[in-house]
């Protein structure tokens, strides 16, 4: 004979069989699957179970969605964050939603009262930005029917999930192609962390231009750090600082570049006479540093807006054309670059 446990897995899983398999009432999943706090913790735990086992998938009959983007960042402590608000602020205001953002203070993966929230306002859709969602997050998210779309993923985009990125090998080839051609050739790199994805990729299109002239990569000349302020003055300093010190400088992000600005001051260097620096991103802060920054100029605005669509898209039942989408950097040259100084 057949299980009932099996029968039900070959139809739609429903609230009533979540109930009869965790031994509670049909209205306690329900407010578990809505996000309700009036739940036990043994019982949210149960009931989340059986609803990761058995498939459960609420329809677009089980409610209304909240007026509402939510927005969740890794950190929110520069002016990167804030491009990011301003794309989704962008189609949020032409859609009349509002948008929730939230931080996860260097957190792996969001808290448990990240996601109670989400599913008890059930939002329009979902962006997570510079971070990853678990399984179990993303699970919750599809069991609710909640659209999400991952901006600058940290690690390797996966197939079932719709993400949003930047050229960044190509950003990373371009910047160090720009330094070879001025006549640079001791060319230091500042990465942001190992595990990246977009970090892994920029310091990759950096080996690729230095491989592609000819120019053998120093191991000396490559550091990671975070991609702070603070770890470029670091990790410029000790570059800086070396016998034979590079004459150019490319950064991770315009905030290390900002980092390696100040370790030149310390140094009584000059930027560009005495050493070059090409930073990523183009801030707005890059245009209006002495000299101004060269730099990689990564459309986050429009990463923001490619994201904010694809979700409400998701929301109103369209599948998307293509789980990762990429779109163009471009080097913006200004005054931080020139050919290095004889020696």
């Amino acid at each position: 004979m057949v299980s009932s446990v099996r029968r039900r897995r070959d139809h739609t899983t429903t609230i009533a069989f979540i109930a009869e398999q965790t031994g509670v009432s049909v209205p306690t999943v329900s407010k578990v699957i809505n996000g309700r706090s009036d739940v036990s913790s043994e019982t949210r735990r149960r009931v989340e179970a059986a609803i990761l086992e058995h498939g459960y998938r609420r329809t677009a009959r089980s409610g209304p969605r909240s007026a509402l983007i939510e927005v969740i960042f890794n950190e929110l402590e520069s002016e990167w964050a804030l491009e990011i608000v301003r794309g989704v602020e962008r189609v949020a205001g032409r859609n009349g939603l509002a948008v929730v953002i939230s931080e996860m203070e260097g957190r792996g993966t969001p808290s448990r009262g990240w996601i109670d929230g989400v599913l008890a306002r059930r939002p329009m859709g979902v962006i997570a930005v510079f971070s990853d969602l678990d399984d179990a997050v993303r699970e919750q998210l599809r069991a609710r029917d909640i659209p999400f779309v991952i901006v600058d993923p940290t690690g390797e985009p996966l197939h079932d999930t719709p993400s949003v990125g930047a050229t960044n090998w190509n950003g990373g080839l371009t910047a160090t192609r720009h330094l070879i051609a001025l006549g640079h050739r001791r060319i230091g790199v500042i990465g942001g962390p190992e595990w990246i994805l977009c970090s892994r990729a920029r310091i990759d299109g950096y080996r690729a231009a230095m491989d592609e002239a000819g120019v053998p990569v120093d191991p000396a000349l490559i550091s990671h750090g975070a991609f702070h302020v603070d770890e470029g003055i670091e990790r410029g300093l000790a570059l800086l600082l070396t016998p034979n010190p590079p004459t150019a400088i490319f950064a991770g992000n315009d905030l290390q570049a900002l980092g390696v600005y100040q370790a030149a001051r310390e140094l009584r260097l000059h930027i560009p006479e005495d050493i070059s620096v090409v930073g990523f991103d183009d801030l707005p802060v890059a245009r209006w540093v002495s000299p101004p920054l060269t730099t990689i100029r990564q459309p986050l605005v429009e990463m923001a807006v490619t994201a904010a669509e694809l979700a409400l898209s998701m929301a109103r039942g369209e599948t998307p054309a293509q789980p990762r989408v990429e779109l163009t950097t471009e080097l913006v040259i200004r005054e931080s670059t020139a050919p290095p100084r004889p020696r």
